[in-house]
């Protein structure tokens, strides 16, 4: 039961925070400096996602050719930034991941 509760209160809790600068954004004017700077998190997040799981492989810095995931995911970034298309994105990397596993 405890642990029911934790999770509970630790999910409105969050779904709070979020919530809350979500209803705020329109009705109180935030500084320049740190509009501005809430541009920089959607990448910053998304990269420290991203790298460790392309770039690391069993905790070792993996840079070869034997690295799927690393050759996957760059063939995915060169189709994002050539197409725009988050969609094609996606799909070229998983088809080349599910590929390259396969082969290598």
């Amino acid at each position: 039961m405890n642990l029911w509760l934790v999770l509970i209160i630790s999910g409105l809790t969050t779904f709070a925070t979020r919530l809350s600068f979500i209803l705020l954004y329109g009705k109180i004017k935030f500084p320049h400096w740190l509009e501005h700077s809430l541009r920089y998190v959607p990448p910053a997040v998304l990269s420290a996602i991203l790298f460790p799981e392309l770039l690391l492989h069993s905790g070792q810095l993996d840079l070869s050719l034997g690295n799927v995931r690393l050759i996957a995911g760059l063939l995915a970034i060169l189709v994002a930034w050539r197409t725009r298309n988050v969609l094609l994105t996606i799909a070229v990397g998983m088809v080349a991941l599910w590929i390259f596993s396969a082969i290598l």
